[in-house]
């Protein structure tokens, strides 16, 4: 049996790559129930429209429930609520605000994505300048300092917590997974046509 933060670390191998520092750092504070000032944080219903969008573009809803569906938005504004800090505060809420200013809402299909895929191209850069950076200091100055006073970027923050809160949700875990019991000994299991290849 394996704790949370070792199941979210299997989840980030999972989705392909680590979580950064804030958003393991949040865990821990999710984990200990020690949250932070709540009152620090919060979103109005505009933004929490663009949140809920965004997650759905990241999860869409196809024969399975989507971002939506599993109650994602609702987690994200939680978590950076209770367990993140100032910088992720301020770094999410810029782009939520830069999202609204683009009238990210009223564009179609086509648009919204390609809004996003701007989004996530310089979110790349920003990444790699990060990882530059690092390996010039190496372990000399801790992670949560080298991603700086400005926070996490927007678009990595919120693709971070959509995943982290759809794979750890009900919906989620039914959607991608399928619920194989096997008691006693170990017996390897026989996919069938179709069948989805994780279990749980």
């Amino acid at each position: 049996m394996f704790n949370r933060r070792e199941a979210v670390s299997r989840i980030a191998m999972m989705v392909g790559g680590a979580f950064t520092a804030p958003t393991l750092f949040a865990m821990d504070v999710k984990e200990s129930g020690k949250f932070l000032n709540a009152d620090l944080f919060s979103l109005t219903d505009a933004q929490r429209q663009i949140v809920a969008a965004v997650a759905e573009h990241i999860i869409p809803k196809t024969n399975t429930a989507g971002a939506i569906d599993a109650g994602v938005p609702a987690f994200i504004e939680l978590m950076l609520k209770d367990c993140y800090k100032a910088p992720e505060h301020a770094s999410f809420l810029k782009g939520v605000n830069d999202l609204i200013k683009a009238k990210f809402l009223s564009q179609n299909q086509d648009g919204q994505v390609a809004i996003l895929t701007l989004l996530e191209s310089n979110t790349k850069d920003m990444m790699r300048s990060y990882q530059q950076r690092r390996m010039k200091v190496g372990d000399n100055v801790d992670k949560e300092t080298l991603e700086g006073a400005n926070g996490v970027p927007f678009w990595r923050l919120i693709k971070e917590l959509t995943l982290l809160g759809y794979y750890t949700s009900e919906k989620g875990i039914e959607a991608s997974f399928i619920y194989q019991p096997i008691p006693g000994k170990f017996e390897a299991t026989k996919l069938l046509p179709g069948q989805k290849s994780f279990q749980y």
